[in-house]
């Protein structure tokens, strides 16, 4: 049993909590850092008695940027990887009408994972090990009418872990951008998302931990995803701009 750590930022997320069980079932020691260290209370109680894992919880901010330095500095011990798994998706009729909803999709989705991600990075290149798991969207493809805020954001996210990949590969340093499509969580009761194009959290975690363990750089929770936003993107504008996507 591996006694590596794991830190996964947003673990309150239906999505974290998953791929946070899949990691502690293959041994790794779990670090889970949220807003609502309550709830990430009884979730460490809950690994720790199935897997037999160490945990920490950690109170952490993902918009409050001036503090990132210092949340890692003071993390210990240093994670071996990490798993950024917070993120807004906003109401884009509300969004687009008030810009301080735009700042708050935008600095959740983007700027804040920029923000401690900068941080990371830098110590796991020092240390020249480690991955790096960011969670973007299929959103961040293509812009659509739909939800073009959130999708902006998550298209920066998506550059920024691209760059980052290219940055960190002399080091040994992996990083796995993932783009779920539709998962059934917290965040998107309500909505009305077709059955086969779903997936479920433990889905979702099983398919991060197995591109983990294949240094993978995308993955697609539902391969279809891969086609379906293929076609998406090249589509030419004269006919995309007709649909109601």
């Amino acid at each position: 049993m591996t006694q590596e750590w794991i830190l996964v930022l947003g673990a309150g997320s239906d999505m974290a909590r998953a791929a946070a069980r899949r990691f502690a079932r293959a041994g790794y020691n779990i670090q889970q850092a949220s807003r609502n260290t309550e709830e990430l209370d009884i979730e460490a109680r809950h690994l720790q008695l199935k897997y037999g894992v160490q945990t920490q919880t950690l109170p952490f901010d993902a918009l409050e940027f001036d503090s990132h330095a210092a949340f890692y500095a003071e993390l210990e011990p240093k994670p071996i990887g990490i798993l950024l798994a917070f993120g807004a998706l906003g109401e884009q009729a509300r969004d687009q009408k008030d810009v301080s909803w735009i700042r708050k999709i935008i600095d959740t989705n983007y700027t804040g994972a920029a923000s401690i991600l900068e941080v990371i990075a830098a110590d796991f290149e020092r240390r020249k090990r480690g991955f790096i798991v960011g969670t973007s969207s299929v959103a961040g493809d293509r812009g659509r009418q739909s939800n073009y805020i959130y999708g902006s954001a998550k298209a920066g996210l998506s550059t920024y872990l691209a760059g980052l990949r290219h940055r960190l590969h002399g080091s040994g340093v992996n990083v796995l951008t993932v783009k779920p499509g539709f998962v059934a969580t917290k965040m998107t009761t309500g909505l009305d998302l077709p059955d086969k194009l779903t997936a479920g959290p433990q889905e979702a975690g099983e398919r991060i931990y197995r591109a983990v363990q294949k240094e993978k750089h995308l993955v697609y929770i539902r391969p279809i995803w891969r086609w379906i936003m293929l076609i998406i993107i090249h589509m030419p504008e004269f006919i995309f701009k007709r649909t109601k996507l």
